[in-house]
């Protein structure tokens, strides 16, 4: 039963397992360093669908029903679906599941959205009040940019600073514990941080505090370092973010977790030779990475135990017109090896 641990933290002591994991992506994800680790990836960024807001939702569909397949359920048996994305409203979830038919609970929580469906999915879990439950998210280039930037008619330069919001999407089916599968052992539920930051083309340094936040608050409740992970993987920091974080745990708080610390923004792509400016971004990024490339090597022992942090920016477009600062939000989910 879960328990919490300090002020922040959750322990999930029944340790629910991760029994099935999806990613599928877009081109310009195929053609990065992780290529070879996603179950799909569609070389059409529309999916044959007639915009790409519908795309989205085909796409977090089809990460939703190959994690299903993989765990050997099917939508009928899943107690509780757990997905967001960055649209209004969430269509990307609530129009890409509703042909699955099952219980739905829609979350907000920008590019932190797998961190936080996933950390709720398995609290679900460890408290009895489900069997089966399944966490997803999504994102997708075209859509994003046209809801928060211009659409891409309009063909804007972006800045250094920005970065390319990945087109992909990610689902876990989270489950009473199971031998050989991953575990989810404790989960942090995220502060609203804002440190006054307004470049909505600068996303890094405005998550980057949130991030900072939550790995400070998870390390004090938990007793830990560093040193006690093999990887602290942040969401979508991109390069900018990525070394403000660490710039911020040194400086402020004497935490150095550099040589442990990842970030699916920029091992999604590879920055010197693809256009995404200073990494990737969205909630397909963190979400496509996580349950590809990191969840494999949790199932193998390749990795042992990992921090995932997944950043978000609550923003939306009417607040940036008005002038406002980006608040931000980071959630923690500790996941281990089998055992």
């Amino acid at each position: 039963m879960a328990e919490r641990l300090g002020k922040y933290t959750i322990v999930l002591n029944s340790h629910p397992s991760v029994t099935g994991y999806a990613a599928v992506v877009g081109k310009t994800e195929g053609e990065g360093p992780l290529k070879d680790e996603f179950d799909f990836v569609f070389e059409d960024d529309t999916l044959g669908e007639a915009s790409f807001e519908k795309a989205e939702s085909a796409l977090q569909k089809e990460a939703v029903t190959r994690a299903l397949s993989k765990a050997g359920k099917t939508p009928d048996e899943v107690d509780f679906s757990l997905a967001g994305d960055l649209l209004n409203q969430c269509i990307g979830s609530s129009f890409g599941l509703r042909s699955l038919n099952m219980p739905f609970i829609g979350l907000y929580g920008a590019c932190s959205t797998m961190a936080l469906s996933l950390g709720l999915a398995s609290m679900l879990v460890d408290c009895g009040a489900a069997r089966v439950t399944v966490a997803s998210t999504s994102s997708h280039f075209c859509s994003a940019e046209r809801q928060f930037r211009l659409p891409l008619e309009y063909g804007g330069q972006r800045t250094p600073t920005s970065q390319r919001t990945a087109t992909a999407a990610g689902a876990s089916v989270v489950e009473r514990r199971q031998s050989g599968k991953p575990a989810v052992d404790a989960v942090t539920i995220g502060r609203i941080t804002d440190l006054g930051i307004k470049d909505a083309n600068n996303m890094g340094a405005a998550m980057a505090p949130a991030a900072a936040n939550t790995i400070a608050d998870f390390l004090k409740d938990t007793s830990s370092s560093p040193s006690d992970f093999d990887m602290i993987l942040t969401g979508d920091l991109g390069k900018v973010g990525s070394r403000l974080l660490c710039e911020l745990l040194q400086k402020d708080r004497g935490i150095d977790i550099e040589s442990v610390h990842a970030d699916c923004g920029l091992l999604l792509y590879d920055i010197e030779k693809q256009d995404v400016h200073a990494g990737g971004s969205g909630c397909g990024c963190g979400a496509s990475v996580l349950n590809s490339y990191i969840m494999r090597r949790l199932e193998s022992g390749e990795l042992s135990r990992v921090l995932f942090v997944a950043t978000g920016a609550l923003m939306s477009p009417t607040s940036s017109l008005q002038g406002e600062s980006i608040p931000s939000i980071a959630h923690a989910v500790l996941l281990s090896k089998p055992t």
